[in-house]
């Protein structure tokens, strides 16, 4: 998943690190674009980043893709701006695909797996809690609000400890579970996270719904990955990324409006009720997802990550200030290049 927004900050941090990295890309069209967003990212790939086309719902390419590598870290995975009318569209890849790679790396004898799942798979379906969420925690697909995105990670992280228990052979399999992932785009593939960011900048949401979500940034997200790539003790655990605390999407604009400047003009701060938020969903696709969490706080821990690992995240003012100051070098705001002239 070298194209995807987690994946190419996950190759940035290898290749800076020292490592020889395959990735794979639905079609190799896509290469020159996974290139260009590393040199973004501050990394010039040459030699030692090769793509290999492979697509989670068919078998052609797994096999070539894993051949010879150590570790396996597997982040592509749908995560559609708006509800599929066939939740097959999503979930169908995700638990098709994890276990593709799965096997892939298994035959060919790589020693472990990282797996990107979500939060997703632990905080939803819940009755209301006090307590933070943590890796102990499974989101309840029996329970109400559970969305097509939300049912493919968490059955495809079940399938994937599943395999495990069936035909692991000698694999080792970590998950890393992140919240909303923010921080520095490189290019146009970006998670639907950003979409979030850019649509408060661009003044496309008349204000700001009673919405509670995780924040971090994708470069501890990458970091994270890594550390479970490699850590002895990491193997066959689950580790949350999240920044901090979750805000609430008025804390979100308020960031904005206080560190962006003439950037953050359109970005409203007003709180919509919920009644009011829920019919700007109806006439919004993407923000059809957010209808079941609307009124819901809900929070989650990052303690396992930092006693076990070591990891230390950035803040998650800083990962919203990251997200909205790339969405303007890279000109993906409305008129930003415009705006930036004048600036």
């Amino acid at each position: 998943g070298g194209s995807g927004f987690i994946g190419s900050h996950c190759i940035v941090q290898l290749l800076t690190a020292g490592h020889t990295v395959r990735t794979t890309v639905r079609s190799l069209d896509r290469e020159a674009d996974v290139r260009a967003m590393l040199k973004v990212g501050g990394v010039e790939a040459d030699s030692r980043l090769t793509c290999v086309a492979a697509d989670l719902l068919k078998d052609e390419g797994w096999a070539e893709a894993a051949k010879g590598c150590d570790y396996v870290l597997h982040v592509a995975s749908p995560f559609p701006a708006s509800v599929p009318k066939d939740e097959n569209e999503v979930i169908a890849p995700a638990v098709e695909g994890t276990v593709r790679v799965l096997r892939a790396a298994r035959d060919a004898g790589a020693k472990r797996v990282v797996l990107t799942s979500s939060f997703a798979a632990i905080g939803y379906g819940q009755r209301p809690q006090k307590e933070p969420f943590s890796e102990k925690n499974w989101t309840n697909l029996k329970g109400a609000g559970v969305l097509p995105y939300v049912k493919s990670k968490t059955v495809a992280e079940h399938e994937a400890w599943n395999f495990m228990g069936r035909e692991r052979g000698g694999l080792e399999l970590t998950v890393v579970n992140p919240v909303g992932v923010f921080g520095p785009v490189l290019g146009p593939d970006y998670s639907t996270s950003i979409l979030l960011v850019q649509r408060l900048m661009d003044g496309a949401v008349p204000g700001c719904p009673k919405l509670w979500f995780g924040v971090v940034d994708v470069r501890d997200v990458a970091d994270l990955h890594i550390r479970a790539m490699t850590h002895p003790e990491a193997k066959g655990d689950r580790f949350l990324a999240v920044a901090g605390d979750f805000v609430s999407m008025r804390e979100m604009a308020r960031v904005l409006k206080s560190r962006m400047g003439v950037w953050a003009k359109r970005v409203p701060t007003v709180q919509l009720p919920n009644w009011v938020a829920r019919l700007v969903a109806m006439r919004d696709p993407a923000a059809k997802q957010i209808v079941p969490e609307l009124g819901k706080r809900k929070n989650a821990t990052n303690e396992h990550a930092r006693k076990l690992l070591g990891w230390e995240p950035r803040s998650s003012e800083e990962a919203i200030v990251a997200t909205a100051e790339s969405l303007v070098r890279l000109g993906l705001l409305k008129d930003s290049r415009k705006a930036q002239e004048q600036h």
